[in-house]
């Protein structure tokens, strides 16, 4: 994405310079059409960009070398085929970098929702639908549309499926610079939009990467927290919300828990004080604005859904990523930090001796908090 939960974590390196690709005289005019095409579907933005990411394979590995990947172990497992597009996809010598703007304009004011501490937070990409479907299948069409416009070429999309470092690749694209928080920020659209690739055999001419602007600004490390972001553009995940509640399949530790408050899917606070943020547009995907049931319940009511309930109310969610447990074991804590009261006493006392190990030790952490244990 700006943020994606595969690569929400790994802290590009900042800047690049470009290395125009060879090109072929069939290659030249179609940048004007693939523009066109990727509007047409929906897209804000297209650029396009070489595979040289030298600096930023080194960054990723320092990164993973201090451990700060924590149990994503599929970071140091696909090593470089994640900075060295033709090793993924061999024959690649460009890449297509698009981005779709999911700001859902119908949402909850999500400063009034963190502020209280009874309802559940669920981070604002995923109140809708899935996105990566939906942008794959757009992707497959702007490569069909490009097909038949030139004959056949070799090519593979990718919407945060595959080990692609798809932030440094928009940067380099033009499509926005790497903030402080890690997140890829456009100066005239902020951060809240998806990214999704085209791997291909073309030599395009490329774009000019972004500049940078976020200049003495610290608002990003400041908010954070459980202070993941432990320098400018340098994020811990194991610290960070996003991470300990979608990619962390086992207990979120103890001292990082009160700082979680009732965010039960995700975080974006350090989006949400971004000033580049302001210049953000409304998504224009209806299947990206808020299911009602997933935006500003109580803590107590998504709590009480039966796995049924749950599997049918996150039918086609990002959220059915983590799973029912995952789900509980969120809102558990998240209840553990909601103002004591008996409906959230009670709440926690439904599953207290739940059969799935992982809830009932964080809903008896949660009963504890409220001297309920």
């Amino acid at each position: 994405m700006g943020h994606s939960i595969l690569n929400a974590h790994v802290p590009p390196f900042p800047a690049m310079t470009p290395q125009p690709a060879p090109q072929h005289p069939r290659t030249r005019d179609v940048i004007a059409f693939i523009r066109e095409q990727a509007t047409e579907l929906g897209f804000q933005q297209a650029g396009v960009t070489h595979t040289k990411l030298d600096e930023d394979e080194r960054h990723l590995q320092r990164w993973v070398a201090l451990g700060r990947h924590g149990r994503m172990d599929y970071m140091a497992r696909h090593g470089t085929r994640r900075t060295r597009p033709a090793e993924l996809v061999p024959g690649t010598v460009s890449v297509i970098s698009v981005r779709m703007d999911y700001w859902p304009a119908g949402g909850t004011d999500p400063w009034a929702l963190l502020a209280d501490g009874r309802r559940g937070y669920i981070s604002r990409y995923a109140l809708g639908r899935d996105y990566h479907k939906l942008m794959r299948r757009r992707l497959q069409r702007l490569a069909d549309a490009l097909t038949e416009r030139i004959g056949p070429f070799g090519y593979r999309v990718f919407v945060d499926s595959a080990p692609v470092l798809e932030k440094a690749l928009a940067r380099n694209a033009g499509l926005g610079w790497i903030g402080k928080h890690t997140n890829l920020i456009n100066r005239h659209a902020g951060s809240w939009f998806f990214l999704g690739e085209i791997y291909t055999d073309l030599p395009l001419p490329v774009d000019a990467p972004a500049s940078a602007h976020c200049g003495t600004c610290t608002a990003c490390l400041d908010i954070c927290p459980t202070r993941a972001i432990v320098a400018p553009y340098e994020l811990d995940a194991r610290l960070c919300i996003a991470y300990l509640t979608i990619e962390n399949p086992g207990p979120i530790p103890e001292a990082l828990r009160p700082a979680i408050g009732n965010r039960i899917y995700g975080c974006d606070d350090c989006q949400l004080i971004c000033p580049w943020n302001k210049f953000a547009a409304d998504t224009r995907e209806p299947g990206f604005e808020p299911r009602e049931s997933l935006d500003g319940a109580t803590l107590a009511e998504y709590f009480a859904w039966t796995e049924d309930e749950w599997d049918e109310r996150t039918r086609g969610s990002a959220i059915r990523r983590i799973g029912y447990r995952g789900w509980l074991r969120n809102i558990a804590v998240a209840l553990g930090n909601a103002p004591t009261d008996g409906t959230i006493t009670a709440a926690l006392r439904t599953r207290a001796q739940s059969p799935d190990t992982l809830v009932r030790e964080h809903v008896q952490w949660a009963l504890a908090r409220h001297g309920a244990a």
